[in-house]
């Protein structure tokens, strides 16, 4: 019995160490949540999610994504259409990857309603 509980207590530290890992390389590389506002408000990224699903920074930066937060939504191609024909989100977002842009939108869109509530909760309202 003691053999039993030892292999569990192992197996219980690798699963909760594997997921402190992802979340700190996220933290540590400033990969925190991201709150996109062009072309509509407000859209919601979450790196610990992806990091979550073995991805790592390589796998979208800097082919997909520039590494410096926000810098896409300048690109005139950023948009819903380019996300349908694989680009950005698309690339993975393709029904078969991972769940397909035009599915689960508010996973992503947290609306004008949201957007309020974040910078509500960051200036301690």
């Amino acid at each position: 019995m003691n053999r039993l509980f030892e292999i569990f207590f192992i197996f219980l530290l690798l699963v909760v160490s594997s997921g402190i890992v992802c979340i700190t390389e996220a933290q540590e590389y400033g990969g925190g949540p991201i709150v996109f506002i062009k072309p509509v408000r407000a859209v919601i990224f979450e790196h610990r999610f992806h990091l979550g699903k073995k991805l790592n920074c390589l796998s979208c930066h800097p082919d997909l994504f520039a590494k410096k937060a926000g810098e896409v939504e300048e690109k005139e191609d950023f948009t819903m259409a380019s996300f349908n024909r694989g680009k950005y989100c698309g690339k993975c977002h393709d029904g078969t990857t991972a769940f397909s842009v035009n599915t689960k939108c508010v996973w992503c869109h947290i609306g004008v309603q949201g957007h309020k509530r974040l910078e509500e909760y960051e200036l301690g309202k």
